[in-house]
């Protein structure tokens, strides 16, 4: 895109007529632009009718072949200039202009911490492709419809770890939530309440206007040396929400193939007293997740449930540049003026 800048004869520039330039801008009144072709439908319909109505001269001319001569198109050069020059008007009338808009954003965020359960049992395939692979894939999308929130992870089997700190880097979390892997804890087990305390480590001293732990986990506490109920009034002291979400089915789950092949299967039940307790004292709600929809439905909720109020401030920098196109008409039209008083309109046409 090419722009004007101080010097007075960038418009002579042939660039703003190319492809590119054109198809740039943003037409106030693009409308105009199609009376163009009526334009040369008017000197179409002109020049037949004036051949119509014409009258010839009869001359007596001498005998042989009268030869072409290229000065003979010189005619045609006045009206070629006046359409030009109606035609430049008319795209001086479509307005074109340049807006170059940038849109701020601002919100009073809130600090949430993701507590993801990595225990061996998450590998159980009712939903697919497991559930831990489900939960990674439905928190990456929760983080990427945030705006302006810290969001914190921790991960955590028979011992729990802060994976990422409270951060508004949102990539840097994705990465981190990606490599999340079974096994990343030696000591398997569910230290439910080892994960609530880092969570409210993280958040205690915050100064934000909302403060949030999601627990992800399919099992009741097996370890960790803090009772999850405890945990849980913790953080209500610290005016931290707690939401649970309990994923896996009930009954006979595909857990993977044995040695010779064949599928195994084994017997789970969630147990959601503990979870439901947990929530209900961190004033927040529990959610029961069978499937993958279902999971992805209940961080739905909750993102609509703590939702961040995102103010927008747009800036508009318009510029014209139909000034342009009005000193191109304006030399096409002092090119006309100047060729209609000269030898060229006096060429023969026959």
């Amino acid at each position: 895109m090419l722009k004007q800048s101080d010097n007075i004869w960038d418009w002579l520039s042939p660039e703003w007529f190319t492809y590119q330039t054109l198809s740039s801008f943003d037409w106030v009144y693009p409308v105009v632009l199609y009376a163009l072709p009526a334009i040369l439908l008017l000197f179409l319909l002109k020049g037949l009718l004036r051949a119509g109505s014409r009258n010839k001269l009869d001359m007596a001319m001498f005998e042989g072949d009268v030869k072409w001569h290229w000065t003979s198109l010189l005619r045609f050069l006045p009206n070629t200039v006046f359409i030009l020059f109606m035609a430049l008007v008319l795209v001086a009338l479509a307005r074109p202009q340049q807006v170059n808009e940038q849109i701020e954003q601002t919100a009073e965020g809130i600090d949430i911490v993701l507590l993801l359960d990595v225990s061996g049992s998450m590998e159980l395939e009712d939903i697919a492709p497991n559930r831990l692979e489900a939960a990674k894939e439905v928190a990456i999308d929760f983080i990427n419809g945030r705006v302006q929130d810290r969001i914190g992870l921790v991960v955590f089997a028979g011992d729990a770890y802060s994976l990422a700190p409270l951060t508004t880097d949102y990539q840097l979390l994705r990465e981190n939530i990606k490599s999340i892997a079974f096994k990343m804890i030696p000591n398997d087990g569910t230290a439910i309440g080892s994960a609530l305390a880092i969570a409210i480590n993280r958040m205690r001293e915050s100064d934000a206007k909302s403060k949030v732990a999601i627990l992800i986990s399919d099992g009741e506490n097996t370890a960790g040396s803090l009772d999850p109920v405890m945990a849980a009034q913790l953080a209500y002291a610290h005016h931290i929400k707690l939401y649970t979400i309990g994923i896996g089915k009930d009954g006979q789950v595909a857990y993977n193939a044995g040695a010779d092949g064949q599928t195994i299967y084994v017997e789970t039940k969630l147990d959601e007293s503990s979870l439901r307790e947990i929530a209900r004292i961190g004033e927040g709600r529990f959610f029961r997740a069978d499937t993958k929809d279902a999971l992805q439905t209940i961080f739905a909720n909750i993102d609509r449930y703590e939702k961040t109020e995102v103010t927008e401030k747009r800036f508009r920098d318009t510029r014209d540049y139909y000034q342009v196109y009005l000193k191109w008409a304006l030399a096409m039209l002092l090119l006309w003026m100047i060729l209609k008083n000269t030898f060229i309109t006096n060429v023969l046409e026959d």
